[in-house]
C-alpha cells in the first residue's frame, strides 16, 4: 500500500476521474440479471464504498465517470464472439437502452456534472468507447477505477488505462467478482502489479487532508 503522502500526489483531485464499472440496476441492483454477483457487490460493501466514494468525488472536485454496458432491442453493433456474450443474451434480465436496467443502481448517486458513457459492445469501459478522449480533456493522470466485475471489465479497464499511458488506482474494498475469494486473488496476483492499490478509507482520507499535511 502507497503512503498517505504517494496516495495523495496520485490521486490529486486535479488530475483524477473515479470510473464506476457497471454499477447499473441490471447488473449490481436488486433485479439483476447476475444475481450473484450483484449479492456479491452488495454483501461484501463494495457497492457501498463505490457510493461514499462517489459522494467524496462530488464533495472534493474529483470528476465522475459512470461506464454503463448495454444493447439494443434489436442487438445490432453488439459482439457475439464470445461465450459471454452468447450467455447474455439467454439472460432474464437485459441491458435494454432505455431501461430501469442501464440506470445507476443505489446508492451511488449521479450528480449533474457527472459524465454517463454507454457503450454497445466488447467487455471494457475504455476500448473503443470515446472515453480516452475525454478524459484526455479532462486532465485526467490518474484514473480511479471501481465496480464490477473483477472477473473481466475491472482488469479489463486497468490493462486499458495503463496501456494508453495513465496511472491506474484500484480500492480493492470497492470492486467485486465472483466467487467471492476471486477478487482477492485477481487483486494480489494482477491488478497489483500493474495498479496502485488502495482501500476505500485510505482514498476518503487522501482527498480530504490537504496537501503536505
Amino acid at each position: 500500500m502507497p503512503s498517505y503522502e504517494q496516495l495523495r500526489e496520485v490521486l490529486d483531485p486535479a488530475t483524477t476521474v473515479l470510473l464506476t464499472v457497471e454499477c447499473q440496476q441490471g447488473v449490481v441492483g436488486t433485479e439483476s440479471a447476475l444475481p450473484e454477483l450483484a449479492e456479491e457487490a452488495r454483501s461484501s460493501g463494495a457497492l457501498a464504498n463505490v457510493a461514499r466514494l462517489v459522494f467524496a468525488a462530488h464533495q472534493s472536485g474529483v470528476q465522475v465517470l459512470h461506464a454503463v454496458a448495454e444493447r439494443r432491442p434489436d442487438g445490432r453493433g453488439a459482439n457475439r464472439n464470445a461465450r459471454l456474450f452468447r450467455a447474455a443474451e439467454r439472460l432474464p434480465v437485459q441491458q435494454l437502452s432505455g431501461t430501469r436496467a442501464v440506470r445507476i443502481a443505489p446508492p451511488v448517486e449521479v450528480a449533474e456534472e457527472d459524465l454517463v458513457v454507454r457503450r454497445l459492445h466488447g467487455l471494457s469501459p475504455l476500448a473503443g468507447t470515446g472515453v480516452d478522449p475525454l478524459l484526455r480533456n479532462l486532465g485526467c493522470r490518474t484514473l480511479l477505477v471501481t465496480g464490477v466485475s473483477a472477473n473481466v471489465a475491472i482488469p479489463n479497464a486497468v490493462f486499458d488505462a495503463v496501456n494508453l499511458g495513465y496511472t491506474a488506482a484500484v480500492p480493492a474494498d470497492a470492486i467485486a467478482g465472483v466467487p467471492a475469494d476471486y477478487t482477492p486473488a485477481m487483486v494480489r496476483n494482477t491488478l497489483a502489479l500493474v495498479a496502485t492499490i488502495t482501500s476505500t478509507q485510505d482514498v476518503l482520507g487522501a482527498w480530504k487532508r490537504p496537501r503536505g499535511a
